[in-house]
C-alpha cells in the first residue's frame, strides 16, 4: 500500500510503499476512495495534539470499500462503501460511555490521530465505528462530511434552536452546516478574514443573510454562534455579536488562547462552551439529515502524492470548501 506519512512534528509527508494492512478482530480494511483533508490535520502535523505515536498516517475523512473482513465482523460486507470518521474507538466501560457520551470517552482512539488513518490507498478501521454509506454520491463530495459535516452538525446542535445563527470561518465546515441551517429555516450570517472575498461569496450563494470579516457585525444581534476557526480571540468577538442569553460554541479540537475580556460580554447568561469529538448517534443522525437536505459540497479532488501542498494551501486558507486526497487521481 502507498500512504502519506508523517514521522514527526513540523516534517513533512513521505509518500512510502508500505506493507500491506490487515485488519485484525472486529476491524475492517478498505480501499480508500477518497480522504477529506481538515484543519485538525495541521494540529496532528504540528504536534499540537498530545500524546502522538510517530510514524503516524493522518486523514481522518475516510470514504472507502470494504476489502478485507476481521474474525466477528458481522454488520459491514465485502465491497461495501462505508465512511470512517474521526472517533475510531472508545472503551465502552468509563462511566462517559456508560452514560452515552463516548464522545468523551477516558481511553478512546482517533482516526488519524492515534491510529492510522487515510492519507494512503488503504485503511483499517473498528468496524463498529464506520458508518454505512447509502445510495450514490461521489466519493469526494461526501469525504467532508465525515468530519466538517459531523463536528458540524454536533455543532449545530449545541448552537440551540437558534433563529439568527452566526458562522465565524467559512471553510468545509461552514459551508455544509450553512446549508443544513438554511435547511431547517435559520438565518445564516458567515464570519470570515477580512480579505476572504471567495469564502463571503460561497456563503452568500448557499443563502446567507449577511457576509463579512470577522471583525465586523450585522445590524441584528445573533442568537448563537458558531467558531470554526481555530482563533481565541474570535470568542470575545462572537459574544459581542450574539443577544443575552445567547450561545457561543467553539467548535475545534484545538484553540489558540482565549484572550481576555471583559466580564460584560459574558452576563446576560450569555454562554460559552465547546464541541468534544462525536458519538456515532451523530453520525447516524447527520448522514440521514444530509441526504434528506440533499448537502451538496463545495470540494476539490486532489492527488495523495500533493497531501504536503494541499496541506499548506489549507494553512494559508486558501482552500475554498473542503479539499478532497484520492489515491488513483
Amino acid at each position: 500500500m502507498r500512504a502519506m506519512v508523517l514521522h514527526k512534528p513540523g516534517a513533512p509527508l513521505r509518500l512510502e510503499m508500505l506493507p500491506d494492512l490487515e485488519p485484525g478482530p472486529g476491524e475492517i480494511r478498505v480501499r480508500v476512495g477518497a480522504c477529506g483533508v481538515c484543519r485538525t490535520d495541521l494540529h496532528v502535523l504540528d504536534g499540537e495534539l498530545p500524546d502522538i505515536v510517530y510514524p503516524i498516517i493522518p486523514g481522518h475523512e475516510i470514504v472507502g470499500y470494504v476489502d478485507r473482513i476481521g474474525t466477528g465482523v458481522t454488520m459491514h460486507q465485502l465491497g461495501a462503501r462505508v465512511g470512517i470518521p474521526w472517533l475510531g474507538h472508545t472503551c465502552g466501560h468509563c462511566p462517559f460511555c456508560l452514560r452515552g457520551m463516548e464522545n468523551l470517552c477516558d481511553a478512546p482512539a482517533f482516526t488519524g490521530y492515534t491510529r492510522h488513518g487515510g492519507y494512503a490507498t488503504h485503511a483499517v478501521a473498528d468496524a463498529s465505528y464506520a458508518f454505512p454509506i447509502e445510495g450514490a454520491g461521489d466519493d469526494v463530495a461526501i469525504a467532508p462530511l465525515l468530519c466538517a459535516g459531523l463536528i458540524g452538525w454536533r455543532s449545530l446542535v449545541m448552537a440551540g434552536e437558534a433563529e439568527r445563527l452566526g458562522l465565524y470561518g467559512f471553510g468545509a465546515a461552514g459551508h455544509i452546516v450553512a446549508q443544513v441551517a438554511r435547511w431547517q429555516g435559520r438565518q445564516i450570517y458567515a464570519f470570515t478574514r477580512r480579505d476572504d472575498r471567495s469564502a463571503q461569496d460561497l456563503a452568500l450563494q448557499l443563502g446567507a443573510s449577511w457576509a463579512g470579516a470577522a471583525d465586523e457585525r450585522p445590524d441584528v444581534d445573533l442568537d448563537a454562534a458558531i467558531i470554526y476557526a481555530p482563533a481565541g480571540e474570535l470568542v470575545p468577538a462572537a459574544l459581542r455579536a450574539v443577544r443575552k442569553g445567547g450561545r457561543v460554541v467553539c467548535a475545534g479540537i484545538h484553540m489558540s488562547d482565549i484572550p481576555s475580556f471583559p466580564y460584560s460580554l459574558l452576563w446576560g447568561e450569555r454562554h460559552v462552551v465547546s464541541v468534544a469529538n462525536l458519538t456515532r448517534q451523530d453520525g447516524l443522525d447527520f448522514l440521514r439529515i444530509a441526504r434528506e437536505a440533499q448537502i451538496r459540497t463545495h470540494a476539490t479532488a486532489h492527488p495523495l502524492s500533493d497531501a504536503n501542498g494541499v496541506l499548506a494551501r489549507l494553512r494559508k486558507g486558501d482552500i475554498l470548501g473542503a479539499a478532497v486526497l484520492v489515491p488513483d487521481l
